[in-house]
């Protein structure tokens, strides 16, 4: 009896030590209800608080924009759960398996961006654009349901998206399609995707897309992508894409692209060149500075533009709030290659269960 006695003194000891009742040499410790700061003031130094000790344990005020901000963060959580159970539902109704695969890529991109040239005051356009890819059980067979398609879109406005405001790119419609997924030879990746524009009329369209990267060397990596299309209404076309890129020291990567495109309706090639560096700066923003050519071959080969832009990104908050500013100058032919300076002020939310940043 008396060792089982003595085993619980020990225990009730031991429990008191660890809940930080006594101290290790036995002396007792104060408790209060005032919970122990985050950040103990003895651990940080003095000039790294924004505020003075009197407000050290003060509540945040309830502001207005805090209430805002707390709407802001329900909402996304809400709808990005809604998003993805749409899209696991989606996944169980085409493969007709009671579970769905984790590899579910939707999302729902929202934001507003405004944009000033030279005169021009700021204002403010929402925009929107959003992606439906969802896994068969099968996975070699994907349903890929997006808001706008890469060839529907002018190879300029494309290579200028980012500094371009939505009420000033080209009207588009949503697309549904089938993707065949398929490797040739050498890992070569090859899509084949058959499906139709959400329009009316309806114009069906078939598209493939094979990709392949290659090592140059210990520094050098090549990519190379490859597209043909066609649409019903509107013929067919073809694109090559080609960049090659490094790492240039101290964070920055280095890369550049050429991109050729043939356009049915015009009887004629596109093509670009932009060379780009980028840099993450921390873990919550990067910057990415651009130059970049642009040209047409009809009526013969000559260039179109001259741009240059930075973009400068910050994650505002989680992993779903951005915000960009970019400052962009572009030279087009139609100006007699004089300068048109804009920037570009955006804020996005990205409303997904699972997104792939």
């Amino acid at each position: 009896m008396d060792s089982i006695k003595l085993r619980l003194v020990v225990l009730c000891a031991c429990l008191a030590m660890s809940s930080g009742f006594v101290h290790a040499d036995g002396d007792p410790v104060v408790i209060t209800d005032t919970p122990a700061p985050l950040f103990p003031g003895d651990v940080l130094p003095p000039d790294i608080y924004t505020f003075q000790p009197a407000e050290f344990w003060q509540h945040p005020d309830d502001s207005y924009w805090l209430q805002f901000s707390n709407w802001v963060i329900a909402s996304q959580r809400a709808n990005s759960a809604l998003v993805e159970k749409f899209g696991e539902w989606a996944d169980r109704t085409l493969s007709g398996s009671p579970q769905a695969l984790p590899s579910n890529a939707s999302y729902l991109r929202i934001g507003f961006a405004t944009a000033s040239e030279y005169g021009d005051p700021f204002k403010f356009e929402p925009e929107g654009r959003f992606r439906l890819d969802i896994p068969t059980v099968q996975e070699k067979l994907r349903l890929i349901v997006e808001s706008e398609s890469d060839e529907l879109i002018p190879l300029a406005e494309r290579r200028r998206s980012r500094q371009i405001p939505s009420d000033e790119r080209t009207e588009n419609e949503p697309t549904g399609a089938l993707r065949f997924i398929s490797e040739i030879g050498d890992a070569i990746n090859l899509n084949n995707d058959i499906g139709i524009r959400l329009r009316l009329p309806v114009d069906a369209f078939w598209r493939a897309t094979a990709r392949k990267q290659w090592p140059l060397d210990e520094h050098w990596k090549l990519q190379v992508q490859q597209r043909v299309f066609y649409y019903h209404l509107s013929g067919w076309g073809e694109s090559t894409w080609m960049g090659i890129g490094r790492d240039i020291g101290n964070g920055w990567l280095f890369l550049t692209s050429s991109e050729l495109e043939w356009v049915h309706s015009n009887r004629e090639f596109e093509m670009s060149q932009v060379f780009n560096v980028y840099k993450d700066l921390n873990n919550r923003s990067s910057i990415n500075p651009r130059l970049g050519v642009l040209g047409e071959s009809q009526p013969g080969w000559r260039t179109t533009s001259y741009f240059a832009d930075v973009t400068y990104r910050y994650r505002l908050y989680d992993d779903w709030l951005f915000g960009e500013i970019i400052p962009a100058f572009d030279f087009p032919r139609d100006k007699s290659f004089k300068d048109q300076a804009s920037l570009v002020l955006r804020i996005e939310m990205y409303l997904s269960g699972n997104l792939n940043q």
